[in-house]
C-alpha cells in the first residue's frame, strides 16, 4: 500500500482587542467560552490565552487582549468557525480589532498538557521569509521567585530585537502557565536574538540549572494567511501577497 502524506497541522492564533467598558466580560470569556468551543466541529485542540504587558514574558496583565489558539482537522472549520460562528459574532461585538493568522508548523518539540497539538509537521524545511515562533511553559511552583525575578527584565531585549516583526506575551494561568508567541522576518533574525542575546542566554541556561519548568513547549511556524488588525494594522501586509479572507 503507497504511504500517504499526512497534511501539516493547521494552527490559527486570534487576537481579541477589547472595547473599552466591555472588559469583564472579556475577562469571563476565559471561561464561558470554553463550552462553546468544545463543540466546534473539526477543532481539535485549544487554549484561551490572557496577554500581558510588552513583547515578552510579563507580570502586569493586559485586560484589553486576549488570544484563542486553535488547531483544526483541516482549514474549512477553521474558516466556517472564524467567519460565521456565533462566538465569533459575539466577540465582534464586544472587540474594536481582531486579528487572525494561519499557520503550519515546521518543527514542534514538546507537550501542551501532555500533548502534541501541532503534530504533524510540515515535510518541507524552512527556506526564506517571515517565521512565527511559540514558545509555552508550566513553571514550577517553587521556581516562580526566581522566574519572575529574571524574565521580566530578559524579556524587555525584545523592544530592541533586529528583525521582530511582532511579539506579545501569553498565558492560560496567571503567574505558572505562560507563552510568548513572536514573527520575525526570516529564522536568522531569530536566531540572532535566541542564540547570541546575551539576556535570551542566561533564561535558557537557568531554565535548566534551576529547573524553571515541569511542561514545556517550541513550535516554528509558517505563515499562510493572516486578517483583520492588531494595534490597528495587519502586522503581516508586507509580508504576505495573498490577503486572507476576512474573519
Amino acid at each position: 500500500m503507497p504511504h500517504t502524506l499526512v497534511p501539516a497541522r493547521l494552527t490559527t492564533l486570534t487576537l481579541f482587542g477589547i472595547r473599552s467598558g466591555h472588559i469583564r466580560w472579556g475577562l469571563a470569556q476565559m471561561g464561558t467560552s470554553v463550552p462553546h468551543l468544545r463543540q466546534v466541529p473539526g477543532l481539535l485542540f485549544f487554549k484561551l490565552l490572557g496577554s500581558g504587558q510588552g513583547k515578552g514574558f510579563s507580570i502586569k496583565p493586559n485586560f484589553r487582549r486576549y488570544g484563542l489558539l486553535c488547531t483544526w482537522d483541516n482549514e474549512n472549520a477553521a474558516d466556517v468557525f472564524l467567519s460565521s460562528s456565533e462566538l465569533m459574532q459575539t466577540y465582534r461585538r464586544h472587540t474594536d480589532e481582531i486579528w487572525t493568522v494561519k499557520l503550519l508548523p515546521y518543527q514542534a518539540h514538546g507537550q501542551w498538557d501532555g500533548q502534541e497539538p501541532f503534530a504533524p509537521v510540515l515535510a518541507e524545511k524552512y527556506s526564506s521569509g517571515p517565521v512565527a515562533v511559540l514558545t509555552r511553559a508550566s513553571i514550577n511552583w517553587r521556581s516562580l521567585p526566581g522566574f519572575w525575578r529574571f524574565v521580566p527584565r530578559a524579556s524587555k531585549a525584545l523592544d530592541a530585537a533586529s528583525g521582530l516583526i511582532c511579539s506579545i506575551g501569553l498565558g492560560e494561568l496567571p503567574f505558572f502557565r505562560q507563552a510568548t508567541f513572536s514573527i520575525w522576518e526570516s529564522e536568522e533574525a531569530m536566531k540572532q536574538y535566541a542564540y547570541r542575546n546575551t539576556m535570551h542566554q542566561e533564561v535558557m541556561r537557568r531554565t535548566r540549572s534551576e529547573n524553571w519548568y515541569s511542561e514545556e513547549l517550541f513550535a516554528r511556524f509558517k505563515l499562510v494567511g493572516s486578517a483583520g488588525t492588531w494595534a490597528g494594522a495587519d502586522p503581516l501586509a508586507l509580508y504576505l501577497p495573498e490577503p486572507m479572507r476576512e474573519v
